[in-house]
């Protein structure tokens, strides 16, 4: 096994194999949300193949900007997933949970209101609290407490969205996720699913980022690195975002990559961390800027 570095990005990279059309019309906001570039990793997907899987779906940003035929999606928080199905086989419950939190939390104090539907997804994790909070709380940063779980994010300062733009979100999603069977899972019987010429992309929480994340804490990459290998060795195509350059390139996360793993990598343009802003509120980020680096295996 071998210690590989990020390298800069530079005009040697792969290019990506065709131009898809950017879909920006978030339904979540989410940490490490991929919405302003995911046309752009959907880009370097092979031009043929059959299903499309994502195991770490969170904001489902990549599967709704390629909007397959068909699509196995999963992830381990259950009220999130929850979401999705809902989305999927009932969106009109997914805009009566909206509205009926956007009421509560805008008819009065707003923060006060926020705060009651967060106690209330915090003693019972749900997705119908879920759903509103990733939209109220503040920057999208959904935190979750390592200690409990606990969603500790406060109000944000911003207005949410209108129930009204949201059933229109709704609609446009679910048209775009219709093909996609949404699975609570771990993501390593989702990816052992997977069968030759289909496209397995893993956005799984970054290392040096995101240990706020639901379950971050306890998240093994060997793990993935070993469930990547047997994908590889029956001839699923697998693409892996994982952490990039940080601070104009001038910061480089070692990771363990087993030699051999992946024939190409590319690197993704975020521009500027959405976590980072939440971090260090009023400081200037111009030295932010964050490159993706994309693995793929073929």
């Amino acid at each position: 096994m071998q210690q590989l570095l990020f390298q800069t990005p530079d005009s040697t990279q792969p290019r990506p194999v065709r131009e898809v059309t950017p879909f920006r019309t978030q339904l979540l906001k989410w940490i490490g949300n991929k919405q302003r570039f995911a046309h752009e990793i959907v880009g370097f997907f092979p031009e043929r193949f059959e299903t499309y899987f994502e195991p770490f779906v969170g904001s489902a940003a990549v599967l709704a900007t390629l909007a397959p035929k068909r699509a196995v999606a999963s992830d381990l928080l259950k009220p999130l997933i929850e979401i999705w199905q809902t989305l999927s086989a009932n969106p009109s419950r997914l805009k009566e949970w909206y509205t009926e939190r956007w009421n509560l939390c805008m008819a009065g104090d707003k923060i006060a209101g926020y705060e009651r539907i967060k106690a209330s997804y915090n003693s019972q994790p749900n997705p119908a609290d879920l759903l509103f909070l990733s939209r109220a709380c503040y920057g999208g940063v959904v935190r979750f407490r390592q200690s409990d779980g606990h969603i500790s994010t406060p109000c944000g300062i911003h207005r949410p969205i209108s129930p009204a733009a949201f059933a229109k979100r709704v609609d446009i999603w679910h048209d775009r996720t219709k093909g996609a069977e949404f699975v609570h899972s771990d993501f390593e019987p989702v990816m052992d699913s997977a069968q030759p010429e289909d496209v397995v992309y893993c956005d799984p929480p970054y290392l040096h980022t995101q240990s706020i994340l639901y379950g971050a804490q306890s998240f093994d990459l060997q793990r993935l690195f070993a469930a990547i290998g047997r994908c590889k060795a029956r001839g699923v195509y697998v693409l892996l975002s994982i952490d990039g350059t940080k601070k104009s390139g001038r910061k480089q996360c070692r990771l363990p990559i087993p030699e051999g793993l992946f024939e190409r990598e590319a690197f993704v343009d975020c521009g500027r961390s959405m976590l980072r802003r939440f971090q260090r509120e009023g400081e200037n980020l111009g030295d932010e800027v964050v490159a993706d680096r994309l693995l793929l295996t073929w």
